[in-house]
């Protein structure tokens, strides 16, 4: 009989990279997450290929860039029809179970338009069996579990808002309306665990996904207070405001777009004041470590049930997030704050490699593959990413990638964004690619603005240095680099597929390997 081959893959929602390795790290107990580092290899250099929520999901769960599955925004549709891990996994004989959410929108050809998939950029991603729904705007089940437990809060926002323990006005601070038992990460981590245990008779696939520490950035007792602000490291960030906007055109609007107050519900006149900032960065290490708690108990489980030797983990993040660096929020930017994710991978029988990190550059399309090529499924020619299994066993590959590629959209058709409105584009050309090689971070616009170029060998992102005379023959290359790359990774969905005299002939655009 064939051993089992279970693969768990979670996602943790704005998780920074820095939490596990690099500014945050020593100011945040992530106690589970980093034993599980021992036990698997890290990937130190691991970037989504595009932000907001929506769009990068749908890079992780297709293994596309955007520029090929143009879902480019939250609320953009995804074409029903991509091949994705769940419709993928399903030809393998699995059945794809969804804990919580791909935030994807419906194509709207192929529903009525009455459909309630047409309301909500939450729906599920085509092939998904939804165990548990647990999307942000919506919850139905977990509201229910809270109104169960006797939590009496009126309109849904209202559980966001942070509760004064003494009846008084709220500080930012504050303990959430739930306790730590009933909170959104509790309950979706109870579901996984009341549902699994009688799957272990057969190899599944899991898709848990942690909305924390997204915001609204409101924590439980005791996590809301775990960290002292006073002791927090401040932003990476230029002297002042103004200083960060006069850098580029672009980041006038970016800080417009989102402000303290839009990241914690019932403050609507904060200040962006060092001691604001502070503040809702503690609550946002808080939800960090909640989460981490509860993926021990999953991973726990593993182990306890004895399904530890036989189940793929990959652990990551659908993107980062600024948290007051550069004197921005949220996800809207070119920064690697924004970009740079968690990957952590315990593959069965690698036990050599446990407590080993990998360096080369990889990307968030990776991961769709990676998990294909575990379980013996063909990668289709969609894929734009990578396996990372030979990275795993240490070996790397001779043509590895030397570079990574971001994309941003920050328009929106109908209601003009604030970037739109500053910088006089329309939808079709307000989007920016960004891509990062050993030494330099190159910004380039669809619209005709000037690029950014960034030297890790100066002073980094805190200079634009595309300017400077001496740099023009790096960002020369660096540009021809990109323009390569994207001809390279046009959709391959059928460019590899002949119509013969024989009829039609398939050639695979991704080795798999052994």
């Amino acid at each position: 009989m064939t051993a089992h081959k279970n693969v768990l893959f979670i996602l943790i929602d704005q998780l920074r990279a820095d939490c596990l390795f690099g500014a945050m790290a020593d100011h945040v107990e992530l106690p589970n997450l980093r034993a599980f580092m021992q036990q698997s290899v890290t990937f130190e250099r691991n970037y989504t290929v595009v932000n907001p929520c929506g769009p990068s999901r749908v890079s992780l769960l297709t293994g596309q860039y955007a520029m090929n599955h143009r879902s480019v925004r939250n609320g953009t549709p995804l074409r029903h029809d991509t091949p994705n891990i769940a419709t993928e996994m399903r030809k393998a004989g699995y059945l794809p179970m969804l804990f919580g959410y791909t935030d994807t929108s419906q194509d709207p050809r192929v529903h009525h338009p009455n459909d309630p998939a047409l309301r909500s950029y939450e729906h599920p991603m085509n092939g998904f069996h939804e165990m548990l729904e647990m999307r942000l705007d919506t919850s139905y089940p977990w509201r229910s579990h809270l109104q169960n437990h006797g939590y009496d809060f009126g309109d849904y926002e209202n559980v966001f808002k942070p509760v004064s323990p003494t009846g008084g006005s709220p500080r930012l601070n504050d303990p959430a309306l739930y306790s730590a038992a009933h909170s959104d990460t509790a309950f979706l981590t109870d579901r996984f665990l009341e549902t699994l245990p009688a799957h272990a008779d057969h190899s599944w696939f899991a898709h848990l996904t942690y909305i924390r520490p997204h915001p609204p950035l409101v924590a439980p007792a005791p996590y809301n207070t775990m960290y002292d602000p006073a002791v927090l490291p401040l932003p990476s960030r230029l002297h002042d405001s103004a200083t960060e906007t006069a850098v580029h055109p672009f980041f006038g609007p970016t800080q417009q777009a989102y402000a303290p107050a839009d990241f914690v519900v019932g403050f609507p006149d904060l200040e962006p004041t060092d001691e604001t900032v502070q503040t809702l960065r503690s609550v946002y290490l808080g939800l960090a470590t909640e989460v981490d708690a509860h993926i021990g108990r999953v991973l726990k489980f593993l182990k306890d049930s004895g399904q530890e030797d036989n189940t793929l983990v990959v652990i990551s993040a659908d993107h980062g997030e600024m948290l007051g660096d550069r004197h921005s929020w949220g996800k809207f930017t070119v920064y690697d704050a924004a970009y740079h994710t968690p990957l952590i991978i315990r593959q069965p029988g690698n036990g050599n490699r446990a407590g080993s990190s990998v360096s080369q550059i990889t990307e968030s399309v990776d991961l769709m593959p990676t998990i294909l090529d575990w379980v013996g499924q063909e990668i289709p020619n969609t894929v734009d990413g990578r396996s990372l299994l030979p990275l795993l066993q240490g070996d790397v590959p001779q043509d590895w990638r030397r570079y990574s590629f971001s994309e941003l959209d920050f328009a929106q058709p109908g209601a003009p964004t604030k970037w739109e409105q500053a910088l006089g584009t329309t939808p079709l050309d307000s989007s920016l690619g960004i891509l990062r090689d050993e030494r330099f971070t190159l910004v380039e616009f669809a619209a005709d603005l000037p690029p950014m170029l960034f030297d890790h060998q100066g002073r980094g992102e805190l200079e634009n240095v595309a300017d400077h005379p001496d740099m023009q023959g790096d960002l020369m290359r660096l540009t021809r680099m990109m323009l390569r790359h994207r001809m390279r990774n046009m959709d391959h969905t059928l460019s590899l597929d002949l119509i013969t005299s024989d009829g039609a002939k398939h050639y695979h655009r991704w080795p798999t390997c052994d």
